[in-house]
């Protein structure tokens, strides 16, 4: 997974749940982009827990 695609998604996801909930959206429309933002924070982590693994096994093996 590509780190600066995952961060600009998700920071144009909350800028969505900011512009959403200043527009007054119902609370099921905020549920889902929280609901995304929450999936997008999750994949970020598996991403740099998976780059952070490679680095250390090339430390590790080199």
């Amino acid at each position: 997974m590509d780190l600066q695609t995952l961060t600009v998604w998700i920071r144009t996801r909350h800028q969505h749940l900011r512009t959403r909930r200043d527009n007054g959206a119902t609370s099921t429309e905020l549920a889902l982009i929280t609901g995304a933002l929450l999936v997008g924070a999750g994949l970020l982590v598996v991403a740099v827990r998976s780059k952070l693994m490679e680095k250390i096994g090339i430390i590790n093996g080199g």
